[in-house]
């Protein structure tokens, strides 16, 4: 501020004033001093601004680089929270760093609440978490009353798909599942549920496999070794049915015809048109809404010295969007609720 107050000829506390946008300077002085400002470069320092107040006005954002649904949500997040007036701080999950590390770094930069992508933390661990700032998980079922959580009904997805092959005849279907991925079990649990009240317990299976490209291809290349009557599966998300796709194909296996295969979250890449992926739609307009919601109502309620809140778990509703590789029409695409 010393800088733009030589280079326009005033003083240093009418710069303050003018940057922090308040009374105290003419029009003219206002529009001159911001010309100056901008011709060299001035940005205020509005981080350092919010801490002199207590606050950050930041959010955190836990996510998972290989997953691009969590590039759809981020972008959601962001406009999000910017309505809200929050600003957001990203921290990546990689190879190389797990999702408490990436959590340690943002808890570093003095975020106000966490939004966690697809956590896999156990509740004691986010518990504690908790008691540091508000969390919110996305995509992550759990029941805790010290954080909030809100997902898609994955269970109610996976019955869809069930339905949704049954209906064209398929009964040896396969859940190529993703052990230890948030979702999966009770992917895992409906599946089989599902699968019995439709009366085909005996003639489904369940294959481990993953929530990777390389996965999908890898665990669908062994389980039509092992059950090679299959005609249909259900990947654990689009990225591993993807690789279920790729990997059929170079097997000489017709997609639908020889096998459907549905995956989870709808993803842009669901849409791809040598793709045309049946998937369970995950809204992440919806996701981020609430998401959102949840962690600044929460930040909000501390700095109003509110007493804490029970742990809120919404669970939103999920349709079935009906593409060409299950033997849909692929266009217009099928909506199933």
């Amino acid at each position: 501020m010393r800088d733009v107050a030589d280079a326009a000829g005033v003083s240093q506390p009418l710069v303050s004033i003018v940057m922090r946008d308040v009374p105290g300077a003419s029009p003219e002085s206002r529009a001159h001093v911001l010309e100056v400002a901008a011709r060299l470069g001035y940005r205020r320092d509005e981080r350092a601004r919010m801490l002199k107040q207590g606050r950050s006005r930041l959010i955190g954002i836990v996510f998972h680089a290989a997953q691009p649904f969590h590039g759809q949500l981020i972008d959601e997040l962001q406009l999000a929270a910017r309505t809200a007036g929050y600003n957001v701080s990203l921290a990546a999950v990689t190879k190389r760093r797990g999702e408490a590390d990436a959590v340690e770094a943002l808890l570093g930069e003095r975020v106000e609440g966490l939004v966690l992508l697809g956590a896999s933390l156990d509740e004691q661990q986010l518990n504690r978490i908790a008691d540091e700032v508000p969390v919110v998980t996305v995509a992550s079922q759990y029941s805790s009353e010290r954080f909030d959580s809100v997902s898609m009904d994955d269970a109610r997805g996976t019955e869809l798909a069930v339905q949704h092959l049954h209906e064209r005849g398929h009964s040896r279907i396969l859940y190529l599942g993703a052990p230890g991925v948030s979702g999966d079990e009770v992917r895992t649990e409906t599946f089989l549920e599902a699968t019995a009240e439709a009366g085909l317990g005996d003639e489904v299976a369940i294959v481990a496999g993953g929530a990777s490209e390389a996965a999908g291809a890898e665990a669908i290349e062994d389980a039509l070794r092992r059950y090679p009557d299959t005609t249909a599966v259900i990947a654990f998300n689009d990225r591993s049915a993807q690789g279920v796709v790729a990997q059929a194909r170079l097997l000489g296996k017709r997609v639908p015809e020889d096998l459907a295969v549905v995956g989870f979250d709808n993803s842009e890449q669901a849409e791809l048109p040598y793709l045309q992926l049946t998937s369970l739609a995950q809204d992440p307009a919806q996701l981020a809404s609430a998401a959102v919601e949840m962690v600044v109502g929460r930040v909000d309620a501390n700095a109003e010295g509110e007493s804490p809140r029970i742990g809120e778990h919404r669970i939103l509703p999920t349709e079935l969007v009906v593409r060409s590789s299950s033997g849909g029409s692929g266009n217009p695409v099928e909506r199933s609720r």
